[in-house]
């Protein structure tokens, strides 16, 4: 009995601590349950949280909205290790990856069955390697990743920042503090734990156990280089899982036993992945912005089909899409050329770039074990933007690989020199050139994308890595010599007091003469870098090409049309972004990224470039420039955001002629932008052409309001640009005196808009609606209002069928009008009675002048040549039926009024007006008019 009991209390006593180990089990697991519910809500607000540059240049999405997973094929160290292939383009499209594995399978057995504990996840720069591991972490907090039950991710930038020692208890509780009641029994717990640890290259790792020594304790403080070793090593939380990102160049620092398997991001190297992306970001509801959601709709549906079509003929821009980067570049660009409505001081062309290369680089080293610390975008500039500008000064885009060597390895003197080109070879070289798609050239290389090349030519030059081998000398002895004589001026100081020296002093002085000889000498490549900014801006032979922005559309989109025959010599290579990228460059906003890049530009620096412009850029500008070469001049004083600059280059320009331009949105909104620097009255603004809207009258409202004479032709408005336009001229500040409109649709609402905006009017003494569609009532609705302006000079009602009611009403308000002294009237539908009753009129007597036919009574007009002029200039946007109908009536008029005269002198005028309408008339049915 005595042993029962014994038995009995005994399993009493061990029951009971069971069942409350049980029950402290259960609470434990709803309170880590608890725990890791709110790291995930922490973790997916911060991982979800878009970059700056997404809220700048377009809507920003969500990662679910907008993410194509890149491919990523299964690796090995020999395969890092190995050379590079042949970088053909043939060699990468549409090749399926050998081993292609998903995100959710890194962690599968590998091919001999073993658990995978650690994985490296290695793609060169923009290949979206940050991109995937903040997608991995919010699909986690979304439960879109069972595998695991903890993810805890590390930033190895943040790591390296931190020097002081610290547990990796402390470490995750100082990140996460929702983990802090989980962490203790991290290790006993048996949860299912993934460490992140993303931009592994950040870290300078060392494995050698002199180096790191071995640490198993999560609780003892250790360098955070050590906690990662000693993770990897699976000496540190043994059942730990761990991704690793890194670049290819410091994939090899780990030992090959420590990883399980080596995984290569290899972007886009599909292009239905391509078009999947720009299909998903392009077609997002809030890209176009919030105006004219229809249109913008339609205007959406067509760039993609034109992308998608520029993708399927393997141009240059399938090559650049590798990079899941540029296809961000590509959209950013597209919302920027087409949905852009107004314009931010902050948001630029130059500024795209430029956040570009910050969102890829983010001022990181290019080789954190290399002791000189370069950042990989200084090195870029030194490099690469020497390559660029050397293209850009011979209009050359193809580099071979005597090219490449004479920029990289010509001045090659260290062993430190020659490891950092490693470096970049294996890990940045195929972000800013890929191999050239065009037949015959398949082992040259091109930039990714084609405004990169000018873009780092302008870097290259701004900074100021454009020195002969004498400047580069001169600076550095400059320098040393500076040093120098402060050390030396102590010495002297010394001396001078116990020796008579008197000479000691004088030499000092010498010596001090050189830094600052030099420093006015360096002066001078100031006004070299204005000078090469105005040379290039201005260059005559690219005066007639298109606007810099039609040129970013269609490097982008491609060219509609016939390809180009392989044997056809091709077209000269133009750069004329290079140096638009210069002025946008020494903006502050830019200068200010750029500095966080490693590449500094002073203040000082920058002011001296400006005031250098003045006396080169602002002479040159004042020149009369052709319409497209006058765009991309207002775009670079856009994008230099320099206002005092750009108000004094402003004002000297009286007329601004723009026609022919296509008026984007983006440019109406940068002519805005540029031209509200001043208040000054513009003496023409010719905008005939320039497929404007009532959205691009409204942008330039401003604009529009200081120039006397403008120039609306051929613009198809309609009415509702009408209802604009009545709005501009009835503002207190208009000072429009002369408005043409011709070849718009005006219409009988548009007339009507415009009768009451002459009604109230009080400066426009000319009006042209040669050609707008009135009819008779819109001419009678002018007419009406006619009374009431008290300024009006001339009239132009040509060729809108009116008939003779019509007329004689508009003839009939004219001849009460104070100032009104001239009508036109020709090519309408005007009888014989009506012609002789207009004919009757005479300036003396009636106080107008009406301009009907080529002749006046039994003599020829005096505007004869102008009637013929306007119809020679007008008539490639005429009916030409009509137009040949109406020259035949107007033959047959002359040779009656030649026939009711004797007068030789004036029978010779019919016959020479004759021969002109005969010859025109002629061109025309030879079609050679």
């Amino acid at each position: 009995r005595g042993c029962a009991r014994y038995h009995g209390d005994s399993q009493e006593s061990s029951a009971q601590p069971g069942s409350s180990r049980h029950g402290q089990s259960q609470l434990r697991n709803v309170a880590f349950s608890g725990a890791i519910k709110k790291h995930q809500k922490s973790l997916s607000a911060w991982f979800s949280h878009q970059p700056n540059e997404e809220r700048q240049f377009g809507p920003s999405f969500s990662l679910d909205a907008v993410h194509v997973d890149p491919v990523i094929r299964e690796s090995s160290l020999e395969e890092i290790l190995k050379p590079s292939p042949d970088l053909t383009v043939q060699n990468q499209l549409q090749q399926p990856c050998r081993k292609v594995i998903s995100l959710q399978n890194l962690f599968d057995v590998d091919a001999c069955g073993r658990p995978v504990k650690n994985v490296v996840l290695y793609g060169t720069v923009g290949t979206g390697k940050s991109t995937l591991i903040k997608k991995m972490v919010v699909d986690w907090c979304h439960g879109r990743l069972p595998r695991f039950e903890l993810v805890i991710p590390f930033s190895c930038e943040d790591l390296s920042h931190s020097h002081a020692h610290v547990s990796l208890r402390r470490l995750i509780t100082k990140k996460y503090q929702h983990l802090r009641d989980v962490v203790p029994v991290l290790e006993a717990s048996n949860l299912r734990v993934l460490f992140i640890l993303n931009s592994l290259e950040r870290l300078n790792l060392d494995f050698r156990l002199a180096g790191t020594e071995l640490c198993c304790d999560p609780n003892e403080p250790v360098p955070p280089s050590a906690i990662v070793v000693n993770l990897l090593r699976k000496y540190l939380l043994p059942e730990a899982s761990i991704i690793v990102t890194t670049r290819p160049s410091a994939a090899r620092r780990i030992p090959a036993k420590y990883v399980g398997r080596y995984a290569e991001i290899c972007g886009f190297s599909d292009t239905n992945l391509q078009k999947l992306y720009f299909q998903m970001r392009l077609s997002q509801p809030g890209c176009s912005g919030e105006h004219s959601q229809h249109r913008s709709s339609a205007e959406q549906e067509n760039l993609v089909e034109m992308l998608s079509r520029n993708l399927e003929r393997h141009n240059q821009i399938t090559a650049a899409c590798f990079l899941p980067s540029y296809c961000w570049l590509v959209c950013t660009t597209l919302h920027f050329l087409y949905f852009t409505r107004t314009v931010p001081p902050s948001q630029t062309l130059t500024g795209i770039y430029t956040s570009f290369l910050r969102l890829n680089f983010s001022g990181e080293v290019l080789d954190s074990s290399d002791p000189t610390h370069i950042s990989m975008m200084k090195y870029v500039a030194k490099t690469v933007g020497k390559l660029a500008y050397e293209g850009v000064m011979s209009r050359k885009i193809c580099f071979s690989e005597e090219d490449l060597r004479q920029c990289f390895e010509v001045e090659m003197k260290t062993e430190s020199e020659l490891n950092l080109l490693e470096v970049f070879r294996s890990d940045v070289f195929r972000f800013f050139l890929s191999p050239c798609v065009q037949l015959g050239k398949e082992h040259t290389f091109v930039f990714t994308i084609p405004a990169m090349q000018e873009y780092l030519a302008a870097l290259y030059v701004v900074l100021g890595e454009k020195k002969t081998l004498a400047q580069r000398v001169g600076k550095e002895l400059s320098e040393v010599i500076g040093k120098v004589s402060e050390d030396v001026a102590v010495v002297v100081n010394v001396v001078s007091k116990v020796l008579p020296l008197r000479f000691l002093p004088v030499l000092f002085n010498l010596l001090k003469i050189f830094p600052r000889y030099f420093s006015r000498v360096s002066g001078k490549d100031r006004d070299a870098i204005a000078h090469t900014m105005a040379e290039e801006l201005f260059k005559e032979e690219d005066y007639y090409n298109d606007d810099v922005l039609d040129q970013i559309n269609s490097s982008i989109l491609g060219v509609e049309g016939p390809m180009r025959h392989p044997d056809e010599a091709p077209d000269d290579e133009v750069f004329e972004l290079f140096p638009i990228f210069m002025g946008g460059i020494l903006s502050r906003r830019n200068r200010a990224i750029l500095e966080q890049l490693g590449c500094s530009i002073k203040n000082l620096a920058a002011f001296e470039i400006a005031k250098a412009m003045q006396k080169t850029v602002i002479r040159k500008g004042r020149k009369g420039l052709p319409p497209s070469e006058l765009m991309d001049y207002l775009f670079f004083l856009h994008e230099f955001q320099n206002e005092r600059f750009t108000a004094e280059a402003v004002r000297s320009l009286r007329a601004v002629n723009l026609s022919s331009v296509k008026m984007t949105p983006l440019k109406c909104s940068v002519l805005a932008s540029v031209m509200s620097t001043t208040c000054h009255e513009v003496e023409e603004l010719n905008l005939t052409s320039c497929n404007l809207d009532s959205g691009s009258l409204r942008t330039l409202f401003p604009v529009l309001l200081r120039c006397k004479a403008l120039h609306l032709q051929l613009n198809s408005l309609g009415s509702d640009a009408c209802k604009e336009i009545r709005d501009l001229l009835l503002h207190d500040k208009c000072v429009v005196s002369s408005l043409r409109l011709a070849n718009n649709p005006v219409g009988e609402q548009g007339a009507r808009y415009l009768a009451e905006a002459l009604a109230g009017n009080r400066s426009l003494t000319r009006l042209s609606l040669l050609h707008t569609a009135l009819g008779d009532r819109g001419a009678e609705a002018i007419a009406r209002h006619l009374a009431e302006n008290q300024h009006l000079r001339e009239l132009n009602l040509g060729y809108n069928s009116l008939t003779d009611t019509a007329a004689l009403r508009v003839v009939e308000v004219a001849k009460r009008h104070e100032t009104l002294d001239e009508v036109h009237l020709y090519f309408n539908d005007i009888s014989e009675d009506g012609k002789r009753a207009l004919d009757s009129l005479r300036m003396d007597r009636d106080g107008v002048r009406a301009l009907v036919f080529l002749t006046a009574g039994t003599d020829v007009s005096d505007y004869w040549s102008h009637i013929l002029n306007v119809v020679q200039r007008n008539l490639p946007f005429w009916d030409r039926e009509r137009v040949r109908q109406h020259l035949a009536l107007l033959l047959q008029d002359l040779e009656s009024s030649r026939s009711q005269t004797a007068n030789p002198w004036r029978k010779a005028k019919f016959l020479r007006v004759e021969s002109e309408v005969k010859k025109m008339l002629g061109k025309l049915q030879d079609g050679s008019l």
